[in-house]
């Protein structure tokens, strides 16, 4: 790659973070959405039982705690029961002991990893899930207006406030080469290709000392590469051959840095959105990049939007995966597939526009 070409990818790389962090500025502002199918509502009267499930090394975890425990003794409420992740089980038997427990609310208080997994595991299950930001990217958080800055206004929210039901999205991976395959669940955005790359390469010094614009750097490193051939099946439509960089699965659209992806991604809409990302040079990269800052209705030839209940995926090589910001594995094939209204999620009360 010449010179040139990789000081404009860097460039864009700054452009990226500084205007990122604008869009956080302005991310109040900008991001309310309204609810598709139905407004959010009080949950029942009384005491709740309440479960937390709490990943132990993330900053803030003995404060978030003990704020829990304050909370719920101001109410006259019982103790809450504490269930801590560990590096052999992210959550999912801490969830199955908190449906035992007979919680009224499980509240998961970690990361984007932590949340996927309590979610996972409460999924059709009509018991609702509070949401205690604690992580880099704190991606549901965000979608469903969250301040994921004010950590007691969000125990507050998730102990008291409204709830509403949102879709959730399994995906399912397969590797025809190495013979293994697995199915999880994911709430915002799931990916196959450079996104996932980029996820997987991403410093975890870096992140640590700057958060997710840690992903910028990672992102410059990748965004040389070729493109591969796939097909993709959507519903019941024919298979359609391309070359792709990226595919992205999306639930809802708004990403770290108050960016909002996908603008016309809703949570409840009982469908996904799908971004195919097929660039030739950095000159595509900064088109989208473009569009996507500007919310330009320009269509790029490099760029295509679907929406579908169910999508596959299948290559001829394996390609990494992405569920949430987690690294899902390489696949030959990944089927996507909305779970409509399938989650009880404790939210804001509805501003009213």
């Amino acid at each position: 790659m010449s010179d040139w070409i990789l000081y404009l990818i860097l460039a864009g790389g700054v452009a990226f973070a500084l205007s990122s962090w604008w869009g956080v500025r302005r991310l109040k502002a900008r991001h309310i959405r309204s609810a598709v199918r139905e407004d959010s509502h009080k949950p029942g009267p009384g005491d709740q039982r309440v479960a937390v499930i709490l990943n132990p090394v993330k900053n803030n975890a003995e404060e978030t705690r003990q704020a829990i425990i304050d909370a719920c003794d101001l109410a006259g409420w019982d103790a809450p029961k504490f269930f801590e992740t560990t590096v052999e089980d992210p959550g999912y038997g801490q969830s199955r002991q908190a449906l035992a427990f007979g919680a009224d609310v499980v509240l998961a208080c970690g990361g984007d990893g932590t949340v996927r997994v309590v979610a996972e595991s409460l999924a059709h299950k009509n018991v609702a899930m509070g949401l205690i930001p604690l992580g880099t990217g704190n991606l549901l958080a965000r979608n469903v207006d969250l301040d994921v800055t004010d950590l007691a206004d969000c125990i507050q929210v998730a102990l008291f406030g409204h709830q509403r039901y949102i879709d959730t999205a399994t995906m399912g991976v397969n590797n025809d080469i190495t013979g293994e395959s697995a199915q999880h669940t994911f709430l915002v955005i799931a990916g196959m290709g450079l996104d996932a790359e980029v996820l997987g390469d991403t410093k975890e010094d870096l992140k640590k000392s700057v958060g997710w614009l840690a992903y910028t750097e990672a992102g410059v490193r990748h965004l040389p590469g070729r493109r591969k051939r796939v097909t993709i099946t959507m519903d019941d439509q024919p298979e359609q051959s391309r070359k792709i960089r990226s595919v992205l699965f999306a639930n809802c659209g708004l990403i770290p840095g108050g960016i909002d992806f996908i603008p016309q991604a809703m949570i409840d809409d009982g469908m996904l959105d799908i971004v195919v990302m097929s660039p030739r040079s950095a000159f595509g990269w900064l088109a989208m990049y473009v569009k996507i800052l500007f919310k330009h209705n320009a269509n790029l030839p490099m760029m295509s939007f679907y929406r579908s209940g169910k999508v596959t995926i299948r290559s001829q090589e394996p390609m990494p995966t992405q569920l949430d910001g987690d690294p899902s594995g390489e696949a030959t094939t990944v089927t996507v597939q909305v779970e409509p209204a399938s989650l009880l999620v404790r939210v804001p009360k509805a501003k009213t526009l």
